[in-house]
């Protein structure tokens, strides 16, 4: 591995890096930092749409955030590097304002929101791209990841916010329809019959084909073969006609 693949470790370890940052800022200084959090249908609490995935509650939650964060990250930055910023901000930016809008009221902290967000990113980009290696990485992801599904739903689990989980996963259906597919894994034709819009009746090749299947040297003189048949059923007639006088 050259110096330049190993790049693809900086976006996570600083992710990781900046979150138990802030959390070792808070014991620190003693403040509660939860109330930068998302607090739905506060405009003053607007401003924790953007700063809430770097807020936790407790160790154990900012540890379960760290390992999904760190290795979707480091998938997002392997296949899809120019578009994670893209990817990563307007996760962060649904999944923030969509809590902010149908949540409960309370504050809303933690990564989860992004992380659902990777997570349904990375699975549903695969299969619109029906590009071979992007679709091991789908199924990759869900069998790491497949069970998180149930926590987008209410009442899964006292005290978890299932309106981030739920913005999350509806953010990343959304961006993988809408961020453009990494070139390297852009679907090539090598033949035009293979592409979809291939027209037979256009083809220069295909119009030397008559309709019944036979091969035509021009296209452009050819009769059909009923009309071969007329012509050479008169030249004949006439022949005899002169054969006879």
């Amino acid at each position: 591995m050259n110096f330049k693949q190993y790049k693809i470790f900086r976006l996570p370890f600083i992710a990781i890096f900046i979150i138990w940052f802030v959390f070792w800022l808070e014991l620190k200084t003693g403040l509660d930092f939860a109330r930068f959090g998302v607090y739905p249908r506060d405009v003053s609490s607007l401003f924790g749409v953007l700063l809430s995935p770097f807020i936790h509650g407790n160790l154990e939650h900012l540890y379960n955030n760290s390992i999904p964060l760190f290795v979707l990250l480091l998938m997002m930055q392997y296949f899809y590097k120019k578009q994670t910023l893209w990817v990563v901000f307007f996760a962060i930016l649904f999944s923030g304002l969509f809590t902010w809008v149908i949540g409960r009221p309370s504050y809303h902290i933690g990564a989860s929101g992004l992380i659902y967000a990777l997570v349904s990113f990375i699975f549903f980009k695969g299969i619109f791209t029906k590009n071979y290696q992007l679709s091991a990485l789908s199924f990759i992801v869900v069998f790491l990841y497949g069970s998180m599904i149930w926590y987008i739903f209410p009442d899964m689990k006292e005290g978890m916010s299932w309106e981030g989980h739920l913005g999350g996963f509806l953010a990343g259906v959304l961006l993988a329809l809408l961020t453009e597919t990494p070139e390297e894994y852009k679907k090539t034709y090598k033949y035009d019959w293979e592409k979809p819009d291939f027209n037979p009746y256009q083809d220069p090749f295909m119009k030397h084909f008559d309709e019944k299947g036979n091969f035509v040297s021009d296209p452009h003189t050819h009769t059909t073969t009923e009309e071969n048949i007329k012509i050479k059923y008169v030249l004949l007639k006439e022949e005899k006609k002169e054969e006879e006088k």
